[in-house]
């Protein structure tokens, strides 16, 4: 039975689709309509996806909206009838359990809200404890986001990198208890964003943490929004942790895809959305071209689902050059405290990271070289390693540049600009390669 899963209507909208056990597509609006955190699933991408036998929302929208009168917010209804749907918080913990390798486990789903639900807890596919609305971690990460003045519900990652520079001066937890759904207000006037940061980062990891200690199984799963907080995640100890590579709302629709049948799937890598076939790609000529100018991109294989590029849109670079990250940081026009990440091969990864790693760039490490362009102030990195069996065109580019230059790692990045929707096809890459001058293989 081929099962069509959905998640649109808030943000970052996204489709997946299961034959079985197997997952044929999953994909993210935003990378077809070219649109940032796009809401909604445009009825053109429907005409170029498989016929499908029942489908699946990743909420309850009669649920959501009762909650958005209480919170004085605008009712929202499904723009498309479906066959089933599930709850909010189901669908997150279902694409992390029907993904994970293995059974017995308990799951913690932490974002900024769902109908009702904020924070809960599952043993299996069973929920346990909840937290719910206006009670709320995501929200008033998502506030203080707004506050510092970037987008709440897309730049908290950056707000994440922005702590490391300051100190956790305020005191936030009474504010988790407020409707932060309306922001912050005239709150904290005359504060440093970086010390705004850094406090709501602090308290993110303190309940983070005792939220673990509620989890009493060794097997963990994360899902929710807040699982992208890769140096929350980190301070975790003495736990078997799994993280879909989505999961955020869009790999939601993954999990409301499983449900159908509620059986595992068939989990091999995160390389899933739109495939770009490129004849005779050869590694040695990308790391021909990194030796020469330092950067190139890399559009080749399926597009990654999840936020992380990890090889097949990535932008690479050479981490060894001084000036590099300031380089990339112009072509990317980021902000220059954002550090960058690592991809390495994963048989020199402790060679030159300590701490917690994988392949999805979910933990930071702390570095044991000199390579500052993939390194924060606080010396940690967020680590791709890169495994053996790893099938993206990542794997031989980094034994290439490995066996030419001694280095076993490069700078991966995504392959779009700030505020843009990373390159999804052969056109995109051509455009990119044209209006930003780097060359995309």
């Amino acid at each position: 039975m081929i099962k069509l899963g959905i998640s649109e209507g808030y943000h970052d909208a996204a489709f997946t689709y299961l034959d079985d056990s197997e997952i044929i597509i999953a994909g993210h609006s935003e990378r077809y309509t070219r649109i940032k955190n796009c809401k909604f699933i445009d009825k053109t991408q429907y005409a170029f996806l498989p016929d499908y036998d029942k489908s699946a929302f990743y909420e309850k929208p009669f649920l959501k909206n009762i909650r958005r009168f209480f919170g004085g917010q605008k009712l929202q209804w499904p723009r498309w009838k479906h066959d089933y749907y599930f709850g909010h918080h189901e669908t997150h913990a279902a694409a992390g359990y029907y993904t994970a390798p293995f059974d017995d486990c308990n799951i913690l789903v932490i974002d900024a809200i769902g109908e009702w639900n904020t924070i809960s807890i599952w043993d299996n596919m069973k929920k346990i404890k909840t937290w719910n609305y206006p009670y709320s971690l995501g929200l008033l990460y998502s506030a203080v986001t707004e506050k510092i003045g970037l987008k709440p519900n897309e730049e908290e990652y950056i707000t994440m990198g922005m702590s490391a520079f300051g100190e956790p001066k305020y005191d936030m937890e009474e504010l988790l208890y407020q409707n932060n759904h309306k922001g912050l207000g005239d709150m904290f006037l005359g504060a440093r964003k970086e010390d705004l940061a850094a406090s709501v980062q602090a308290l993110y990891e303190k309940k983070l943490l005792e939220l673990v200690e509620m989890c009493p199984k060794k097997n963990l799963i994360i899902m929710g929004g807040c699982a992208l907080n890769c140096v929350a995640n980190s301070r975790i100890k003495n736990k078997n942790i799994w993280i879909m590579p989505a999961p955020g709302d869009a790999g939601s629709s993954l999990g409301a895809a499983a449900l159908i049948e509620k059986k595992k799937l068939n989990w091999k890598h995160p390389y899933l959305g739109h495939d770009i076939y490129t004849k005779n790609f050869s590694p040695k000529k990308v790391v021909d071209f990194l030796l020469k100018n330092k950067m190139c991109g890399i559009a080749n294989g399926k597009a990654e689902f999840g936020p992380r590029a990890l090889g097949n849109r990535s932008l690479l670079a050479d981490p060894r050059g001084k000036f590099i990250k300031d380089i990339v940081n112009i072509v990317k026009k980021r902000q220059k405290f954002r550090p960058f990440a690592p991809a390495i091969l994963e048989e020199y990864a402790d060679k030159y990271f300590e701490g917690p790693m994988n392949e999805y760039m979910q933990f930071v490490a702390k570095a044991k070289h000199e390579y500052k362009a993939v390194t924060h102030i606080d010396n940690t990195s967020r680590v791709q390693i890169v495994k053996k069996d790893c099938v993206s065109v990542i794997r031989p580019i980094l034994e290439e540049w490995y066996e030419l230059t001694g280095c076993p790692m490069l700078l991966n990045t995504s392959l779009n600009i700030r505020g843009e929707p990373i390159v999804n096809s052969w056109d995109d890459a051509k455009r990119f390669e044209k209006k930003y001058n780097v060359k995309v293989f």
